[in-house]
């Protein structure tokens, strides 16, 4: 089930179509007809451009049945989500893989390569959703309006849809640097395929994400006033405050006040917690958590099929003991991804019975086999199933319409009370504890879990009981110090089965040697 090609599309009308990796991973020719004057002729063409980047994040191909935009990798392990969730989950104590194809057991071990197959997909796909970006707002200037006679209310909606392409390309930017720490870096202002991108660090590039959405704060749509699915203010200010809670990883200098100010942005914009944990992770959540997602990945079982995204995080945690149907994918159920012991030992009582994100299947806790699936809980968050438990209908019984939350409020909490916590100012002690005992009181349906005083230590935890295999341990191992160090280990960590600490230098990923190769002016990150 892991290695199916069978990948259907949105039809779209395309800023690039199938692209090759042949020279480097900017290098994208297109292999359609179309031409910019084509595409970028009429407002409604501005939309539908703007839709291809969206639809980048969710989609693995615009080449139609098996198409992948990114050369040499499967296609169905090419979609965004799967790429970006392999590689902030599967090395950590939240997540283990029971498949051995090339690439994953070294990922799972921590003791990955400089041509991880993995890696290079998640950077040359972030590379990818950049060079998207990058076309639309080099086509979408004043002067491109004005050439196209597009003016009056269709130019100021399409600037507008410029800030939105900036959000999307800043967030992949971030993606870069969290993960590879010192990409190559183009703009709109760069030609592709005329001169091979430069190199930026880390910190350089921290600048410039924060100035990008610093720069689009008062010209995207406010929040929660634009479609579903599509960026805002509240997005922005979301980033924004990850980007400050992480500064001091990315640059050596901590910007925890910024943290709390952004966050509080976010809380204060009309957000409120979903009365039910687990319907954040059903296929109608656009209506029954709306006011708590901030952001989503959107997918449709019959119009977005691939082997990414929610159909992953489903179908690869369940197997035929567990009843696929009951998860809404009658026809699935891979049998790979369950949790590393560390994970339900963080709840009182992983059945959940009490805290009721404790999300779990099975009866053996410890992981003494990474090839067996059935060695360690199985997670049972995510559902192609409505909050009711009806089941949502797809295309082949396999694929889901669950839309994942890039961002929601439970994180931006979270955030302001670990900034505080950390000794950032404009906060408060008493409305951190507030944040945190909310998020209590919704996982165990009273006050029974409530905390009394807070320190820095607890909200790793908590983030891992609130926001666990939704992406983001890996970033938080790292910036609590607990991703590479003997001090803090899981099952199989450094490839011992105790576990054991590996190189500080792997708290980033390396540059791929194939990019590397094709383009000089790359430098690889230190200890690979």
């Amino acid at each position: 089930m892991k290695k199916l090609h069978k990948i259907l599309t949105l039809s779209l009308v395309l800023l690039v179509s199938v692209v090759s990796c042949k020279k480097d991973d900017l290098n994208l020719t297109p292999v359609n007809d179309k031409t910019a004057t084509d595409v970028y002729n009429t407002p409604a063409g501005y939309k539908q451009s703007l839709t291809k980047i969206y639809a980048s994040f969710g989609l693995t191909g615009a080449g139609g049945s098996g198409a992948s935009d990114l050369g040499g990798l499967d296609p169905g392990f090419s979609d965004f989500l799967r790429l970006f969730w392999t590689a902030q989950e599967l090395p950590t104590d939240e997540a283990i893989c029971s498949w051995g194809d090339v690439g994953l057991p070294e990922i799972n071990t921590s003791l990955w390569s400089t041509d991880n197959i993995f890696l290079r997909g998640l950077y040359s796909r972030s590379m990818y959703q950049i060079t998207v970006a990058n076309e639309f707002l080099r086509e979408s200037t004043p002067e491109k309006l004005a050439e196209r006679n597009i003016t009056g209310a269709d130019a100021a909606e399409i600037q507008k849809y410029r800030a939105e392409a900036r959000f999307l390309r800043a967030f992949q930017y971030w993606v870069l640097m969290d993960n590879f720490g010192n990409p190559p870096f183009v703009t709109e202002a760069d030609l592709i395929g005329k001169v091979s991108p430069k190199q930026i660090s880390r910190a350089d590039l921290f600048k410039y994400v924060e100035s990008e959405l610093l720069a689009i704060e008062s010209e995207i749509p406010a929040a929660r006033s634009n479609e579903y699915g599509r960026a805002d203010q509240g997005a922005t200010w979301a980033l924004l405050a990850r980007l400050y809670l992480n500064a001091e990883v990315y640059t050596g200098t901590a910007k925890y006040t910024e943290a709390i100010t952004y966050s509080s942005k976010v809380i204060d914009a009309g957000y409120s917690l979903t009365k039910d944990y687990k319907n954040l992770f059903r296929t109608d959540s656009k209506e029954t958590s709306s006011n708590e997602i901030i952001m989503t990945i959107n997918y449709d079982g019959f119009k977005s099929e691939n082997f990414g995204g929610t159909t992953y995080l489903i179908n690869a945690a369940v197997n035929a003991e567990m009843n696929p149907s009951s998860f809404g994918i009658p026809n699935g159920g891979w049998g790979g991804n369950r949790s590393r012991s560390n994970l339900p030992l963080l709840f009182t009582d992983y059945s959940g019975a009490t805290d009721k994100r404790a999300m779990f299947f099975g009866t053996k806790v410890a992981n003494d086999d990474v090839a067996v699936f059935s060695d360690g809980l199985r997670i049972t968050k995510f559902r192609n199933t409505t909050s009711k438990d009806v089941p949502t209908p797809s295309n082949g019984g396999t694929y889901a319409s669950l839309d994942f939350p890039l961002f929601r409020l439970a994180e931006q909490y979270l955030i302001y009370g670990e900034a505080v916590a950390r000794g950032g100012s404009g906060g408060s002690q008493a409305t951190a504890l507030t944040y945190f005992n909310k998020l209590r009181e919704r996982a165990y349906g009273n006050a029974t879990g409530n905390v009394a005083v807070l320190n820095v230590n607890m909200f790793i935890d908590e983030r891992a009981r609130e926001l666990y295999w939704e992406g983001f341990r890996r970033t938080d191992l790292v910036r609590y110090k607990r991703f590479t160090e003997s001090s803090y280990v899981w099952p199989f960590k450094g490839g011992v089965k105790a576990g054991t600490g590996v190189a500080q230098t792997r708290n980033i990923y390396p540059i791929p040697t194939a990019d590397l190769i094709a383009n000089t002016n790359l430098v690889q990150n230190p200890g690979y």
